[in-house]
């Protein structure tokens, strides 16, 4: 769930993430209050994934997120690009083809994967709009896109609460929990520079992807974005 500064190095984001790797997934549970847990179910809902379709899990860190699509028998890969997270994951969960991949230069070919699917990874991303090309490029025609992402709340009155939760109480919080408590500073940072609902589905549409739509969880904290690859 952490997703650094658009705006940070590259490399320095992958270190980042190897950093927190091993507490990765009980920080989050904590920080979100469990809801994470709510969105990973989302997220496998909206991908509606039938035994026999393959799905890649960009942006997947410990493979947590791909854990449910392996329970419904389907073939699901992980990819992440920070190698600590894949190391954690490898060691959770040794049969899983964890593969590390950066979303913008997908290792994979034209037309791969029946669904692609990334939950908050594209906001450290340092160009979205050639990460949702190449999540076309490698999505099947007809095939899918599930963007489950931090978003603004739309119930009135709530959005100050939770910009206080993000600038002041999570970063003490993550002092208390994380191996890295410092890098959920640029948690809250890339949340509120992130582009709301209706910009992101935007994004979505230019670069290729038809019949955009999406979702607002826990009171739009989250949006689950939603979109299909044209047929050929």
């Amino acid at each position: 769930m952490i997703r650094a500064s658009l705006e940070k190095d590259p490399k320095d984001v992958a270190s980042m993430f190897d950093d927190v790797a091993k507490r990765y997934d009980v920080t989050n549970d904590v920080l979100s209050l469990g809801q994470d847990r709510l969105w990973r179910k989302a997220v496998v809902e909206a991908v509606g994934a039938r035994v026999g379709e393959r799905v890649l899990d960009i942006a997947a860190g410990t493979a947590t997120s791909s854990e449910p699509f392996v329970q419904a028998g389907v073939d699901v890969v992980p990819a992440d690009f920070s190698l600590g997270m894949l190391r954690e994951g490898r060691r959770r969960n040794p049969a899983l083809a964890l593969t590390a991949a950066d979303a913008m230069r997908l290792p994979f070919a034209d037309d791969t994967f029946d669904a692609v699917t990334m939950s908050f990874g594209l906001r450290n991303v340092a160009d979205r709009h050639v990460a949702l090309e190449e999540f076309l490029r490698v999505t099947r025609p007809g095939g899918r896109l599930v963007i489950c992402e931090f978003s603004d709340p739309v119930v009135p009155g709530f959005g100050q609460i939770y910009k206080n939760y993000l600038m002041a109480a999570l970063p003490r919080i993550a002092r208390r929990i994380s191996s890295n408590p410092d890098s959920y500073v640029y948690l809250a940072e890339s949340i509120q520079a992130w582009p709301a609902q209706r910009e992101l589905a935007t994004d979505i549409a230019v670069a290729g992807w038809r019949d955009v739509a999406w979702s607002n969880l826990s009171a739009g904290i989250v949006a689950l974005h939603r979109a299909t690859k044209p047929a050929a």
